[in-house]
């Protein structure tokens, strides 16, 4: 059912549902390129030394490929935890408090994934 009103204002009912569903499906199509690349890195560093998964990791290719999927994969998390944030969680004070927390766990997340990513890269020995 459309109002008049919507008509007048071109937004939907949110007023940016297409942008959020658009980044949620790009970030999925992201991840998903980068999962393979992932899953055979994984497989081959089992059971790995110490030097040797350093060694991997500091290549610069490999290092670039792990931070964006690092990159991908969280803010695709954000953005599905956000979709349920705002459709189960009743109350305005609660749900902009949970999205709050919601960004600031990703944040804090890519730092420490990123951070040990680049020490483990940068660092002699």
């Amino acid at each position: 059912m459309r109002t008049p009103l919507k008509n007048v204002r071109h937004l939907g009912s949110a007023k940016e549902g297409t942008d959020h569903f658009w980044r949620q499906r790009v970030t999925a199509f992201a991840a998903l390129i980068l999962l393979p690349l992932f899953v055979v890195l994984l497989v081959n560093l089992v059971g790995a030394d110490y030097g040797t998964v350093r060694r991997v990791l500091a290549h610069p290719v490999v290092a670039i490929l792990m931070v964006l999927f690092i990159g991908a994969g969280l803010l695709h998390m954000r953005l599905g935890m956000q979709t349920i944030i705002e459709d189960y969680v009743h109350g305005e004070g609660r749900k902009v408090l949970l999205l709050m927390f919601n960004t600031f766990f990703v944040i804090l997340m890519g730092v420490v994934a990123v951070y040990a990513l680049l020490k483990l890269s940068f660092v002699e020995g």
